[in-house]
């Protein structure tokens, strides 16, 4: 069992994955560092709010041994108060808007450069002297 579980490890397509998976992490912790860090900001301007992932609508009784800031997204989530968090999901959509696109990206450029690899076929050759006479004689048998 061993041996095929190597065997199955040392597969090409398994390294592949493996590479694609640590590659996607670090990819998606950079494009949660430029939607948190530059774009919210800008969007935060350009709207006057300060911070989008505060939005929130509370749906359940805030606790009676809870110290923190009533309008606090984070304090209220970490003392369990059910709530729509739709600021904080703004944030993952546009995080999710742009690693769809850089993938697309990514795929885009993939294919045209896989296209202008493949090899096109040459053409076929001329038929010989031998190939064109063969083909006149069984057509002559034929009739």
């Amino acid at each position: 069992m061993l041996k095929d579980f190597k065997a199955f490890i040392a597969r090409g397509n398994v390294l592949d994955l493996a590479v694609a998976v640590i590659i996607g992490a670090a990819f998606g912790t950079i494009v949660t560092s430029l939607t948190e860090d530059l774009v919210m900001p800008i969007i935060s301007a350009l709207t006057g709010k300060p911070d989008y992932s505060s939005f929130f609508i509370r749906l359940g009784a805030i606790p009676a041994d809870f110290t923190g800031d009533p309008n606090s997204y984070a304090a209220l989530k970490e003392a369990g108060v059910a709530m729509l968090g739709y600021g904080a999901f703004i944030t993952a959509l546009l995080n999710f808007l742009i690693i769809a696109f850089a993938v697309f990206l990514i795929a885009r450029y993939a294919n045209r450069l896989f296209k202008g690899l493949e090899a096109e076929a040459p053409p076929p050759a001329a038929p010989s002297e031998e190939v064109l006479l063969l083909r006149e004689i069984r057509d002559s048998l034929k009739k």
